[in-house]
């Protein structure tokens, strides 16, 4: 597993997957990689046009849906418009933004991050047979669930600390899905993933100084898109443990390959765990069912 690569991909041929945000970074990454080893990919993004571009490349079998996560409404009606699939990448997100509200009025990278991907699952479960991966990220670290405060309305806001608040609020979910579907005896698998510094288009969209000093940063300690996408290649095709957590398995969790890895204390409490699933049913008014 130490050097686990695309070229170790399972033959997938047969199998349909989800990926959200797939017009770019990762997600491109990823699309191109599952489609190379006989799946069949929907990639669900909101730039359609870049997402045609790269689909033109994967070929016949990938398929471009819009899907805008910070909208909810884009998130029912792409759930209402796509058929079974194998396996959904909860991929997609965004960065360190200012602080922009989505179309329902939560935080944008809340809302991007994890709500619209909480409501995306919950609508999708039935129609998914194997597996959810969901990408957190190393910056889960310095998240703090405030559930009095969720969306940074009475908050001085932060965006670094609105981006952990985030990538901590997918890594919860991911394991509360398992916890789920294991106590309602299901087969399928929650798991979560995480790039460790990988070089994307994200960093250069925070429209602060941080995107002017990420090349620098790029240069001397990031690793590929490449190698970034490994760890989600790995959670959603390999042998892995249900409500797992995998990232690059060198210098702390930021480059190599894909691995079991570490994660903070507040990742793993499950009351507060149970508390955000509780108000992300409340704020997204989409309740699961899990029969």
């Amino acid at each position: 597993m130490s050097d686990w690569d695309i070229a170790d991909i399972p033959d997938q041929s047969g199998r349909t997957f989800i990926v959200t945000g797939a017009n770019s970074g990762l997600g491109a990454v990823t699309a191109r990689a599952l489609a190379g080893a006989g799946a069949r990919v929907i990639m669900a993004c909101r730039d359609e046009v870049k997402a045609r571009a790269v689909a033109d490349t994967i070929g016949e079998r990938a398929q471009v849906r819009r899907l805008d996560l910070a909208d909810l409404d884009s998130v029912r009606e792409f759930a209402e418009s796509v058929g079974p699939a194998d396996v959904l990448i909860n991929n997609a997100g965004v960065m360190a933004l200012p602080l922009r509200r989505t179309a329902q009025g939560f935080e944008m990278q809340l809302g991007t991050n994890h709500l619209g991907h909480f409501a995306l699952t919950g609508l999708l479960l039935d129609k998914i047979s194997d597996r959810i991966v969901t990408v957190s990220s190393g910056a889960h670290l310095i998240g703090r669930i405030d559930l009095a405060d969720l969306n940074w309305e009475h908050r001085r806001y932060q965006r670094w600390q609105a981006y952990g608040q985030a990538k901590l609020a997918n890594l919860m979910f991911a394991r509360e899905l398992q916890r789920r579907l294991s106590a309602h005896g299901s087969s399928k698998i929650s798991v979560a993933a995480h790039p460790g510094y990988a070089a994307t288009d994200l960093q250069f969209h925070t429209e602060s100084l941080v995107s002017v000093i990420m090349p620098l940063g790029n240069r001397i300690l990031a690793q590929s898109a490449q190698m970034g996408a490994l760890p989600s290649l790995y959670a959603a095709t390999a042998d892995i443990e249900p409500g797992g957590y995998y990232g690059p398995n060198r210098l702390g969790g930021l480059r190599g390959h894909p691995g079991p890895s570490t994660s903070s204390a507040a990742s793993k409490d499950e009351v507060t765990s149970r508390r955000l699933w509780d108000l992300s049913e409340q704020l997204t008014k989409v309740a699961y069912h899990f029969d």
